[in-house]
């Protein structure tokens, strides 16, 4: 198949002086920055600099590599009419404002990942996972969110599992649809335990976390039957709304109606699973897009204060660039070596499986442009990247020993903190039980010992940074606490896209069985795969809140290895379909990636099923808590004979699943490479699912502000700043129907 011709209506702008010299100043900040955090030899450095290795990279990437991928590569044509656009039906199908879409792909992707991942990896020194970070999301997050949006959308938005049956074939298909699908829900689940563990008790968090939801439903109306395309008007709207239920969360916290807002875990399990289902089945305008656009506000809004505190307050990095962990691999934090447990640890911050289910779910049926694709896609992607890298700052800004001395396990560091210093000390990072209790009574905690999972830490971190700029020591724990409640709304709203996305998944699933079902708007198919969905995480998060060894928990430990080998599938997809497609010189974009995550994620699934190491292994910590039960005694974190069983069983069961997802990954790839071979050698064989151009009506600006070409556009359209429908009914740039690329 010849390779699609480039659009008629996406040129290449050529650089001026102006932009070249301010560009070379880009690259020279960049440039500095990487050269302070790699040279540096003991000393502590400014964590300003790590930001500026951050931005200047993020902006060069996005500048150049991103446009090159989208208009040489992909060439998205603004002339070719979007899923949006052709079937809109106000449920599932809804052109989206740029802006608001954004928003909603920015929310639904950003979870615990780049929160709490860079956190766990700094036990190995902020250098090693800040090049990851960086330099996986400018090369592989960033390309498979965009590449795998830009083909979704070409495929009347598509789930990820259902694109690799039909373009790699049944076989790889099935794999890959049994084994996205099963990932999907362990995701969740996790997800969602991390939410229920941060607002369990605290009125504040939920009274607030609740407030969004009438909140977004006031903006949905609002943009859709009171004011529609008044973007910036509800933005102004909601975000005050916004400030007043958080401001209102203390207050609540300190009256009388704080009980009533205070719930135990079991409860909040309930109530996420109801939102959960209504967020799946009702119109995506309504909840889901105004309530991920709401909490945008608050997410990118808190991290970029972060960020000029870090540039205000100036703090070091403490945490040295790496540490004796990187190179044993016996780390008390999470045991493994740097390769390939960094990447495996810090997810969502370079490269998320997780990202392709929302690029192939709800994001591609409410973009209104291909030529937005690259700002959604890629864009979103840096933002969250730019959250891991505030995430390692946190970390690394605190002391050594109290960062040690949180995240790892009572059976290490004890319930004191003098066994606590002790334990510290022998990893090579002292510090005392006095500055362990004072840390604890700066932020009014009882303890901040063996807080592990990465959210205490990234909160005490921020609560640095915040109390060094506004307030002072008397404000930290406020700060502290705000930024418990802020990591759960941070999460939250990958919980409730997610659903939607599982329930477009599984409804394209059946959809092979019973045709209705490819029909997603379909009603009786949304309520049926809906309570599926939620059905299946919901169950393993209500026996994990209730039995520590079981549920989610039971499969908590195949988090990361199932979110990368997610990944696989998608740069599997994406890299056949650049080849089909006849872009087979630039398939290197994501087969480059794809290899590289392949190999980290199969050897880290090798050293999780066959490695002689029980904190490693599966198998070999079944042997171990086995031998014990045989002996009769019971060994840590199990605390009766009956716990002692449950490891058994958990540790069988992640090994075996470990061993199931790595043969389907390795089944897909294979299968893959197979369908590429066959379209290089007879192109003329070559069956593409692509759905046929359609001429666009509407006409919108790609970027988050208009061009001024884009803006002369709109006037001589005779639609608003947001976009619209052409009144004159012409195509794009009066280009005739079918000129645009096939």
């Amino acid at each position: 198949m010849p390779e699609p011709s480039a659009p008629p209506n996406t040129p290449l702008r050529r650089l001026t002086p102006k932009s070249i010299a301010i560009w070379s100043l880009v690259a020279l900040v960049a440039a500095a920055g990487w050269g302070v955090l790699a040279l540096s030899r003991g000393e502590e450095i400014s964590a300003a600099w790590m930001l500026a290795a951050a931005l200047g990279s993020y902006a060069i990437a996005y500048r150049f590599y991103s446009r090159f991928i989208a208009n040489r590569v992909l060439k998205v044509d603004k002339a070719r009419a979007t899923p949006a656009e052709r079937l809109d039906n106000g449920i599932d199908f809804h052109p989206t404002d740029r802006r608001v879409l954004f928003g909603h792909h920015f929310a639904a992707v950003a979870g615990a990942g780049p929160l709490v991942g860079p956190v766990l990896a700094a036990q190995m020194g902020y250098l090693p996972g800040t090049i990851w970070i960086i330099v996986g999301v400018i090369f592989a997050g960033a390309v498979q969110d965009m590449v795998t949006l830009f083909f979704s959308t070409r495929r009347n938005g598509r789930s990820l599992g259902q694109m690799a049956r039909d373009e790699i074939g049944p076989f790889g298909g099935a794999a890959a649809l049994v084994a996205v699908f099963a990932i999907m829900i362990i995701l969740l689940a996790v997800l969602a335990l991390v939410i229920v563990n941060a607002l369990a008790h605290s009125p504040w968090g939920v009274f607030s976390i609740a407030m969004t939801i009438p909140i977004a439903l006031f903006m949905g109306v609002y943009l859709r039957v009171l004011r529609p395309g008044k973007v910036t008007e509800v933005s102004v709207i909601g975000v005050a709304l916004l400030l007043l239920a958080i401001v209102a969360g203390g207050w609540i916290a300190e009256s009388s109606l704080a009980d009533t807002f205070t719930l135990e875990p079991g409860t909040l399990v309930i109530w996420m699973i109801v939102y959960g289902f209504l967020a799946s089945v009702l119109p995506v305008w309504m909840l889901l897009a105004p309530r991920d656009y709401l909490s945008t506000f608050m997410k990118v809004g808190t991290i970029a204060l972060l960020a000029i505190g870090v540039f205000v307050a100036l703090p070091t990095l403490k945490m040295p660039a790496v540490t004796e962990f990187a190179g044993r691999g016996d780390g008390p934090v999470f045991a493994g070596s740097m390769f390939p447990f960094v990447f495996i640890t810090i997810a969502c911050g370079a490269l998320s499986g997780f990202h392709a289910l929302v690029s192939s779910g709800t994001t591609p049926k409410m973009v209104q442009k291909e030529t937005q694709i690259r700002m959604i896609g890629y864009g979103a992607m840096l933002t969250e990247s730019f959250v891991a890298v505030m995430a390692m700052i946190t970390a690394c800004i605190i002391d050594p020993g109290l960062y040690f001395a949180i995240n790892s396990p009572a059976g290490v560091v004890g319930t004191t903190v003098q066994s606590a210093s002790e334990a510290v000390t022998n990893f090579g990072f002292a510090i005392s039980p006095d500055l362990l209790a004072k840390a604890a009574s700066d932020v009014e905690e009882a303890s901040l010992l063996s807080r592990t999972g990465g959210a205490p830490t990234f909160a005490l971190g921020m609560s640095d940074i915040f109390s060094a700029v506004i307030g002072g020591a008397g404000m930290k724990a406020f700060w502290y606490h705000f930024a418990i409640m802020f990591e759960a709304l941070f999460i939250l709203t990958t919980v409730d896209a997610g659903t939607r996305v599982g329930r477009f998944m599984l409804q394209d699933m059946l959809g092979n069985v019973y045709k209705p079902f490819r029909q997603v708007s379909w009603k009786p198919g949304v309520w049926i795969a809906s309570a599926v969905v939620v059905g299946g995480w919901g169950y393993f998060l209500w026996v994990g809140v209730h039995d520590p060894l079981g549920g989610i928990n039971q499969l908590f430990p195949l988090f990361g290895i199932a979110n990368q080998l997610l990944a696989a599938v998608a740069l599997a997809v994406c890299t056949t379909l650049l080849v089909k497609s006849g872009r087979l010189k630039w398939a290197w974009i994501t087969a480059v990636p794809l290899a590289w995550d392949a190999a980290v994620t199969l050897t880290a699934s090798w050293q999780k099923i066959f490695s002689a190491d029980p904190r490693v292994g599966f198998f070999s910590q079944r042997d171990k808590y086995q031998a014990g039960i045989d002996s009769g005694e019971v060994l840590p974190p199990a605390k009766t004979m009956d716990d002692m069983h449950t490891v058994v069983t958990n540790s069988t069961v992640d090994g075996v699943l470990c061993a199931l997802f790595a043969l389907l990954i390795i089944v897909v790839i294979a299968d893959a490479a197979r369908v590429c071979v066959k379209a290089v050698r007879d192109p003329a064989s070559v069956k593409l699912s692509e759905v046929p151009f359609t001429e666009s009506k509407l006409v919108a600006p790609a970027g988050l502000f208009p061009t001024a070409e884009e803006k002369a556009e709109l006037v001589a359209a005779g639609v608003g700043p947001e976009g619209g429908i052409r009144k004159d009914g012409r195509a794009e740039d009066g280009v005739p129907a079918g000129t645009g690329s096939p």
